[in-house]
């Protein structure tokens, strides 16, 4: 077969056409979510002072070593390859390590603190599932050179601040604040010094909302089996330091202030937890500053984080939304974003410990969930006007249109297919068109245009019933001088926004 002949055999291999598990697809609507909430949270952040960064999507995989336990073959949880010269990298498991790779790198000429925020893919290596993405769009924002609590304050009041401005209305959601120095002082109390057993009681507090006191209480000892069968191995505290926990991540009130109060009731005065109580007052105190309300930001002992490098205070943003499914059955989205304290990041690289604190939006699960509670029902993405196309021989002037409306700042477009007018007429209510101009032989002879209104269109043919009465009434349609084409196009556009 020559290189210049199209006949595809038979047996010719034919792939199937599917997209991997865990990576979607976006059409117009959902792409102008993301942006719009990416946009709005952006400009919150500069005007807080941030400046923009951007990092290449690979990095080295010794810089994300924190996910990558597997030295010979290291893609456990993230997707690597190795380069040309046999070194592993991978594509970012999120927008903080490489932050901490370029602070490291680049510190002796960075101004100090350095605030910086960052959007883009990240990409995780991870089992998909419903509302779990192996590549999705993240947001954030980070101080790297400030141990002061201030600025994890900051991070909080700009997390409340973003969520508002990306169209979650106050009452909507709240951002739950604790301080890992709370439960490690605690621990030390109860005789907990291996990191290992600290890493279990996190892991098992961090599945309180999901199992509840019972089978947190199970996982803090020796372990439990779950529906299936399977086993997962507990922390191995005895029943006294697991009642302590439980008492700790319960110990949550309505205000700031009396949920410091009950903490410092139960952590029983270590060095350690009362320095992150010292933190959380200081917190409080900023944000009370910032004026941020307590029902915007309350401390939550149960909140630790999944992530192992976070030192101090954490925070997580939870929507409080009522969500639904296509099929109208109630969606939990919870969390849609987090952070905290990270002073060992950076280290990891050099050696010297750098203050660094920061928080991060999940702008793909932030967008579903807008959606899921029917915020998004007006951003479906508008068409173009269309110009139809009734002759080739009058292609220039079709051009001459959609090149005034584009110039206008309208977006416009010549249908270039090779379908008669009605299909065309179908092609732009497909696109959401809201118009579509007509320039047939009538019109190119008396110097007008013909005008079809495809919004008012679509309102009135819901109306009408009878196809004759349709063509008689002619719903949204004029004819005008071709002179006025650009205001009425602009009038209709400008209506349907």
């Amino acid at each position: 077969m020559s290189i210049d002949d199209t006949t595809i055999p038979a047996e010719a291999f034919r792939p199937e056409a599917r997209n991997p598990r865990g990576f979607a697809d976006k059409r117009a609507s959902t792409l102008r979510a993301e942006r719009a909430i990416l946009e709005a949270v952006s400009k919150v952040y500069e005007t807080w002072g941030f400046e923009a960064l951007d990092t290449g999507a690979f990095e080295y995989a010794d810089a994300l070593g924190k996910f990558l336990p597997d030295s010979d073959r290291p893609n456990e949880g993230v997707f690597a390859l190795t380069d040309d010269d046999e070194q592993w990298m991978a594509l970012r498991y999120d927008l903080t390590a490489p932050l901490a790779r370029f602070a490291a790198q680049n510190w002796e000429t960075l101004p100090k603190p350095f605030r910086r925020y960052a959007f883009g893919p990240v990409w995780r290596n991870e089992k998909p599932g419903p509302g779990r993405y192996r590549e999705f769009i993240q947001c954030d924002a980070d101080t790297v050179g400030s141990a002061r609590p201030e600025a994890d304050a900051e991070m909080i009041a700009l997390a409340v601040a973003g969520l508002e401005a990306a169209g979650v209305a106050p009452g909507q959601a709240v951002v739950k604040i604790n301080n890992r120095k709370l439960l490690n002082g605690l621990l030390a109390t109860a005789g907990v010094t291996d990191n290992g057993q600290k890493l279990g009681v996190l892991r098992a507090v961090d599945k309180l909302d999901r199992l509840g006191p019972d089978g947190v209480r199970l996982l803090l000892g020796e372990g439990r089996k779950d529906e299936s069968g399977a086993f997962t191995k507990g922390a191995g505290l005895n029943a006294k330091g697991a009642e302590a926990v439980l008492a700790f991540v319960a110990a949550g009130a309505s205000g700031r202030g009396d949920t410091l109060a009950n903490i410092a009731n139960v952590i029983g005065g270590s060095a350690e937890g009362d320095e992150g109580l010292e933190e959380l007052a200081k917190i409080d105190a900023a944000l009370k500053g910032l004026g941020v309300a307590e029902d915007r930001a309350m401390f939550d002992p149960a909140i630790v984080r999944g992530l192992e490098y976070y030192t101090g205070p954490v925070f997580e943003a939870e929507l409080l939304m009522d969500t639904t499914d296509e099929a109208g059955n109630p969606v939990r989205f919870g969390s849609v974003g987090g952070g905290g304290r990270y002073d060992d990041l950076v280290a990891r690289f050099t050696g010297q410990s750098v203050p660094a604190t920061g928080f991060s939006f999940g702008v793909s699960r932030l967008a579903a969930a807008l959606r899921a509670a029917g915020r998004l029902k007006d951003s479906e993405a508008r068409g173009p006007v269309v110009v139809i196309a009734f002759d080739q021989a009058h292609m220039g002037e079709y051009f001459a249109v959609v090149g005034e409306l584009r110039a206008a700042g309208i977006a416009a477009e010549v249908y270039l297919g090779s379908s008669g007018m009605r299909p065309q007429m179908k092609y732009a209510d497909r696109r959401n068109s809201p118009a579509a101009v007509i320039i047939g032989g009538d019109e190119l002879a008396a110097g007008t245009v013909t005008i079809k209104d495809l919004d008012m269109g679509r309102k009135l043919a819901a109306g009408i019933a009878d196809n004759a009465a349709w063509k008689a009434e002619r719903p949204g349609q004029m004819n005008v001088p071709r002179a006025e084409m650009l205001a009425s196009v602009r009038a209709i556009v400008d209506a349907s926004r």
